[in-house]
């Protein structure tokens, strides 16, 4: 009798504790594969901001050639850098600093 009711105790006890067990690794794993999916799409706009990097620094050497070369005024040269960072969406401070070649 003791044993029966030992056992009608504990099996259920186990299988609960089985349980929270199975689900609490489930949620790791789809934590998991949620966390390489975020940094999937980070690792994409990384590439994305390198491009704008580089098509920035394109820009900006063709435009101080455009100053060297006395096709532009210092101040359309001023315009034209503020134009190109507004349309990328970069920083502020980013506006005045100066660049040299």
């Amino acid at each position: 009798m003791e044993k029966i009711i030992f056992f009608g105790l504990v099996i259920p006890i186990l299988g609960f504790v089985l349980y929270l067990g199975a689900t609490a690794i489930m949620k790791g794993f789809s934590a998991k594969n949620a966390n390489k999916t975020e940094n999937n799409d980070e690792n994409e706009e990384i590439e994305v901001s390198s491009s704008d990097k580089n098509k920035l620094s394109d820009e900006i050497e063709k435009l101080n050639k455009l100053l060297n070369d006395g096709i532009l005024t210092q101040e359309e040269f001023e315009k034209a850098k503020k134009k190109i960072f507004h349309h990328l969406d970069l920083p502020e401070y980013l506006l005045f600093s100066q660049f040299y070649f």
